[in-house]
């Protein structure tokens, strides 16, 4: 059996939406206050979405909210969120080195 592949994850419309990558189906929704524009950034698997000044971490299974921080004294704008660029894992670099290894391999033998 094929491993299932991580649902796609956007804002919209003061909604964050799990939509499944292979149909394109809802998968869950989680309406947050407000219909503003909403950011969403994943850091460390947790799931963060940001809309009408507040921010809120949601569970990524279920769409749940886990907590919400009014980010008081800021108003209500547009808030946005910096993403955690990705470090490579030690057993994703010796898979690429490895993949490098065998395509340099090949290579030579043609």
């Amino acid at each position: 059996m094929a491993a299932q592949s991580k649902p796609l994850i956007i804002g919209a419309a003061g909604t964050v939406l799990a939509i499944d990558r292979a149909t394109g189906k809802d998968l869950w929704s989680s309406e947050l206050k407000g219909s503003d524009f909403v950011n969403v950034t994943f850091q460390d698997g947790e799931l963060y979405a940001t809309s009408k000044g507040r921010i809120y971490r949601l569970d990524p299974a279920t769409g749940n909210i886990l907590w919400r921080n009014d980010l008081a004294g800021l108003g209500w704008g547009i808030v946005t969120i910096a993403g955690a660029p990705h470090v490579p894992s030690a057993a994703e670099k010796l898979q690429r080195d490895r993949e490098a290894a065998a395509a340099s391999t090949s290579g030579a033998a043609g």
